[in-house]
């Protein structure tokens, strides 16, 4: 039966139900008695209530489905809307999953596209620093140190600092591009590469340790780029806004040919405020291979990035691997 119909017929018993009342043995005297105004107004007061508790057995299949729509995150996608209630309302909960899923689709597709982009950028401005601004900075430094062999006594020392300002820069150039660029991950692969980004966010207020487990299977070059930015992600969290003294970053292989990333800190955890810029770039990375992002707070106090990578995304690395062999 239809909404409309199963509304209408609703109604429609209420209202015979009245006529039934009113072509029965009850008189109304005019004017009207006090006691036949107090049962007037008891009978209104029931037909009314039982209207309401009609209606709401109705439409609650909508009122569950509107919960299901308020919510849907296309960042944590799976989930669907169970299909129930009469024939429109299952119909209407059928095209709602549908269109959800082609949303998923759509926005992995999109966001696979801007962070191609995103990563493509990073490389043209990693290879600029590196080329223009690095040789610049180092034909810098050279002119200095020849100007400083020759300079009198009173201005050495001034050429000097400028020197150590200007070899400074130029590492923190070098260091910009490394993290725009991770040319370790690309030709040592990911193990190296967490090891070398634990060491370059360890400093003396923090101190950073990587365990990486036996057997981690090996991944897939996009896979391997997502793990690395997440684990890059989360140590930036970490080191600028967690006031966190130890964090770890283990990477370890599970049931299946999975493979986990957990970077957890000892800081004070993220609270009740909203994810921002930095989360949502994690989990929109994560949907790229099918990944499973998990952000809490860690039994041990601080916070816990958790990444599932896939077996898929394994199984596709070991397929490469045996392809290039047989070439």
């Amino acid at each position: 039966m239809s909404l409309y119909w199963r509304i209408f017929l609703l109604n429609a018993a209420v209202l015979v139900t009245a006529v039934l009342l009113l072509l029965g043995p009850v008189t109304v005297s005019t004017p009207v008695l006090f006691g036949e105004a107090v049962v007037l107004l008891a009978g209104l007061a029931a037909m009314l209530v039982a209207n309401a508790a009609l209606l709401r057995i109705g439409l609650a299949p909508l009122g569950r489905l509107t919960r299901a729509m308020s919510a849907v995150d296309l960042l944590r996608p799976g989930s669907r809307a169970p299909v129930e209630g009469p024939g429109e309302v299952a119909g209407l909960t059928t095209s709602f999953n549908a269109m959800l899923g082609r949303l998923e689709a759509e926005r992995a597709g999109s966001s696979a596209r801007a962070l191609s982009a995103q990563e493509a950028e990073r490389r043209r401005i990693a290879q600029e620093l590196h080329d223009e601004v690095g040789q610049t900075l180092t034909a810098v430094l050279l002119q200095l140190k020849h100007v400083a062999d020759r300079a009198p006594a009173p201005l050495r020392e001034e050429l000097h600092q400028v020197q150590e300002t200007t070899r400074t820069s130029l590492d923190e150039i070098r260091r910009i591009a490394r993290r725009l660029r991770p040319g370790v991950l690309e030709e040592l692969g990911l193990h190296s590469a967490l090891r070398a980004l634990t060491a370059e966010f360890s400093s003396g207020s923090l101190t950073v340790r990587h365990v990486i487990g036996p057997g981690v299977p090996p991944l897939d070059e996009a896979a391997e780029l997502v793990v690395y930015r997440v684990a890059q992600e989360a140590l930036t969290n970490a080191a600028r806004h967690a006031g966190a003294s130890v964090v770890e970053v283990h990477l370890s292989g599970r049931p299946g040919g999975a493979v986990r990333l957990l970077v957890r800190d000892d800081g004070k955890g993220i609270g009740p405020a909203a994810e921002g810029a930095g989360i949502q770039g994690m989990r929109e990375r994560a949907l790229l291979i099918g990944a499973d992002l998990t952000l809490g707070g860690d039994p041990r106090g601080g916070t816990g990035v958790r990444l599932d990578v896939p077996a898929m995304a394994a199984a596709a690395a070991v397929a490469t691997g045996r392809a290039e062999g047989k070439s």
